[in-house]
C-alpha cells in the first residue's frame, strides 16, 4: 500500500509497530456493511458502526439488568470488528458465510494483533475474545447494542437491508438475533419486538 512506502521510521521498533498498526486499522473505513445510513445516502462502514455503538454504550447502561463497566464495554466495541480488515464483514443472515466465519476471524486476529508489541496485541485480542464469548456483563451489553444498532436503522429506513437481501430474512431469524437482549436488556427487547411486528405488517421481513 502507498502509506507503507511513505512511512518514515521513528527509529524505535515499538513505536513504529504502533504507528503502522494505526495506519492498518484505517482500512476499517473501507469495510462496507449492509446497514443504510439514516440519510439514505449510502451504507455505513465498519468504523462508523464501531463508533456508533461505542457512543450508544454511554447511554443505555441504565437498561441493563446487571451493573456494567461502561468504559470497558466501550473498549470492546471499538475493537470488536477490527478482524474484519482481513476477514471481511459477514452479513448477519448469511448462513453460508457463517460456516467459516469463526476460522476466518481467528486467522485475521493472528495476523492483525501480531503487528503490535506483544502485550498490547494480547490486550486487544483479549478484548476481542471477551466480546466474542459474550459471557461477562460488559460483553453481553456490547453484544446487545451491536445487534440493536443495525436493527434501529432498519426500522427507520423502511426495512432497507431486510428488503434488499436475498433471501429476505425471516421473522424468526430476526427474533433470534435480537434475543440476546431478552434477559439482559428486557425493555429494549420489548421495544424491538414491537418493531418486528410492525416490520411483518409492512412486509419488510418474511413471515
Amino acid at each position: 500500500m502507498q502509506w507503507e512506502k511513505d512511512f518514515i521510521s521513528s527509529g524505535d521498533l515499538r513505536l513504529d509497530s504502533q504507528l503502522k498498526f494505526t495506519a492498518v486499522i484505517d482500512r476499517m473505513t473501507s469495510i462496507k456493511r449492509r446497514t443504510l445510513l439514516l440519510d439514505r445516502s449510502r451504507c455505513e462502514n465498519d468504523a462508523e458502526h464501531s463508533w456508533h455503538i461505542a457512543v450508544m454504550a454511554l447511554l443505555f447502561a441504565e437498561h441493563a439488568v446487571q451493573k456494567v463497566d461502561v468504559l470497558h464495554a466501550v473498549e470492546m466495541m471499538l475493537v470488536h470488528d477490527l478482524v474484519e480488515i482481513y476477514a471481511g464483514d459477514t452479513f448477519a443472515y448469511d448462513e453460508v458465510g457463517y460456516l467459516n466465519k469463526a476460522q476466518r476471524e481467528q486467522d485475521a486476529a493472528d495476523k492483525l494483533f501480531a503487528m503490535l508489541p506483544e502485550e498490547q496485541g494480547l490486550y486487544i485480542r483479549t478484548l476481542w475474545e471477551e466480546f466474542e464469548a459474550a459471557t461477562t456483563p460488559e460483553a453481553r451489553y456490547a453484544d446487545c447494542l451491536d445487534k440493536i444498532q443495525p436493527f434501529l436503522h432498519n426500522t427507520l429506513t423502511n426495512g432497507h437491508t431486510w428488503l434488499n437481501s436475498e433471501p429476505r430474512p425471516r421473522q424468526d431469524q430476526i427474533e433470534k438475533r435480537i434475543s440476546v437482549c431478552k434477559d439482559f436488556m428486557p425493555q429494549l427487547y420489548r421495544w424491538a419486538m414491537k418493531n418486528i411486528e410492525n416490520a411483518v405488517q409492512k412486509g419488510w421481513i418474511a413471515h
